[in-house]
C-alpha cells in the first residue's frame, strides 16, 4: 500500500493548502483583490496550457499535472467568485419573506454567472482533454463541481454548522440565504452518493494490472472525492472544522464564531469546505 500513500497525501496537502490560501486571498483587503485576481488568471493560463499538454502523458507525472491544473482552475473559479468579479445580477440579501422558489431564484442570481464559469470551464477541460488517455484533468474537475454543488444545496436546504466565518466581509449579504437547520431531506442522499463514489473510484485505484499513472491518477481523485465526504460530514457534525483553517482567517487567533440563525448561504468555497466543496468553498458558503 506504500505506493498509495504519496499520491494521497499529495492530494490531502494541496486541498488543505490551496483552501486556505484561497480563504486568505479573499479576505484581504479590497484593494488587493484585483491584483490578486490578475495573478490567479496567469496561473488559470498555465492550469489550462498544462492540463492540454498532459492530455496524452501516461506517466505517473501526467496524472499529478492534470489533478493540479484541474484544481487551480477550480480555484480560480472560487477566487472570483469570492471576490466578486464573478458572481451574479443580484448583489443584495434575501428578499423579506422569500419562501420556496421565489427564495431560490434569488439565490441563483447571487451566482448565475458563476455556475456559467463553472460549466465553461468544465467544457474547457473537455476540449482540452478530448481524445487523449489522460482524463483526470475531467475527473477531478467534475468532482469538484458536482460535490461544490452538493454543498451550496445542502447549505440553502439546512445544515447544522454554517461556518459563516469564511464569508468575506463584502458577501455577508449571502448569509441571507443560508439556513441553520439539524437535518434535511438532502443531506442523506448527497453522503450516500458521495460515500458510493468514493468506493467505486477506490476500486478502480486498488484495481489489478494497473500501471502507475492509473494508480496515481485514480488515488489522488478518490482521495479528494473522500475529502468532499468528509466535508459534508463537517456540515452536520458537532466538530470544531473551521480550526483547519483557522490560520487564514483575520484574527486567526480568536475563536471561531457561530454562524447566524435563519440564513441561507452555500460554500462555494466559503461556508463549507474548501476546495470542493471545498470548498471550495469552500469554500462553499455559496459560491
Amino acid at each position: 500500500m506504500a505506493a498509495y500513500a504519496v499520491p494521497a497525501l499529495y492530494a490531502v496537502v494541496i486541498w488543505w493548502f490551496s483552501t486556505g490560501l484561497i480563504i486568505l486571498l479573499d479576505h484581504r483587503p479590497r484593494s488587493t483583490h484585483p491584483w490578486s485576481m490578475a495573478g490567479g488568471t496567469l496561473v488559470l493560463a498555465g492550469a489550462l496550457w498544462a492540463i492540454g499538454t498532459s492530455a496524452a502523458d501516461t506517466t505517473e507525472a501526467g496524472a499529478y499535472t492534470a489533478f493540479t491544473g484541474a484544481l487551480l482552475v477550480w480555484g480560480w473559479q472560487e477566487m472570483s467568485y469570492y471576490m466578486g468579479f464573478v458572481s451574479g445580477p443580484r448583489t443584495v440579501a434575501c428578499p423579506p419573506g422569500a419562501r420556496g422558489f421565489a427564495r431560490f431564484r434569488a439565490a441563483l442570481a447571487t451566482s448565475l454567472w458563476h455556475e456559467v464559469a463553472i460549466i465553461a470551464g468544465g467544457l474547457a477541460i473537455l476540449w482540452l482533454t478530448w481524445g487523449g488517455p489522460n482524463r483526470f484533468a475531467l475527473w477531478t474537475y467534475l468532482i469538484l463541481a458536482a460535490m461544490n454543488l452538493s454543498a451550496r444545496l445542502n447549505m440553502f436546504l439546512g445544515v447544522r454548522n454554517l461556518n459563516a466565518e469564511f464569508l468575506p466581509a463584502h458577501l455577508a449579504y449571502l448569509a441571507g440565504f443560508l439556513r441553520n437547520r439539524a437535518m434535511n431531506p438532502l443531506f442523506p442522499l448527497s453522503v450516500a452518493a458521495a460515500a458510493s463514489g468514493t468506493v467505486w473510484l477506490a476500486a478502480a485505484a486498488l484495481g489489478e494490472g494497473i500501471g502507475a499513472h492509473e494508480l496515481v491518477g485514480f488515488t489522488v481523485v478518490t482521495t479528494l472525492m473522500a475529502l468532499a465526504t468528509l466535508e459534508h460530514g463537517f456540515l452536520m457534525l458537532p466538530l470544531p472544522s473551521a480550526a483547519l483553517w483557522q490560520w487564514s482567517l483575520p484574527g486567526k487567533n480568536a475563536a471561531p464564531r457561530a454562524a447566524p440563525m435563519g440564513g441561507g448561504a452555500d460554500y462555494g468555497a466559503v461556508a463549507t469546505p474548501p476546495l470542493t466543496a471545498r470548498s471550495r468553498e469552500a469554500h462553499e458558503t455559496v459560491g
